[in-house]
């Protein structure tokens, strides 16, 4: 009997150090970490664009080991003032646009969530995220 309770909790003990070892591995595989995102351009004005479409492109500084990806693939978002609007739109691909009769300045966002799966409506939370202004007419 002694030796079955030493055994399960050998099991429990080995079952609890894999979960802790795993927690915040990447899910980029052999990128490493993804310490943080960078935005280009860092500030665009619409009317500067062909048709108001303004191409943004994001990049991610990993560690360990360190490294740099271009373009990387991340989810995109839109906000003004903190607040989530539909006055500017961004697509998958990074691309924002003024909507009919927007004026002013607009946070174009692109993130990728970490393990804990927390998002506010304009990013932050457990993201790691870069920022771009968009200004429109």
């Amino acid at each position: 009997m002694r030796k079955l309770q030493l055994a399960l909790c050998l099991l429990a003990l080995s079952v609890v150090s894999l979960v802790a070892l795993s927690c915040g591995t990447s899910s980029q595989g052999s990128a490493g970490q993804l310490q943080s995102i960078t935005l280009t351009p860092a500030m665009a004005d619409a009317q500067d664009y062909p048709d108001g479409a303004v191409p943004f492109v994001a990049t991610g500084i990993y560690a360990n080991p360190p490294n740099k990806v271009t373009p990387l693939t991340a989810l995109w978002g839109v906000c003004q003032k903190g607040l989530p609007t539909t006055f500017a739109s961004v697509s998958t691909a990074g691309v924002a646009t003024c909507g009919s009769g927007s004026v002013g300045a607009y946070e174009v966002f692109a993130y990728k969530p970490t393990n804990c799966n927390v998002v506010n409506l304009c990013g932050g939370g457990c993201t790691v995220e870069g920022t771009a202004q968009l200004s429109c007419p």
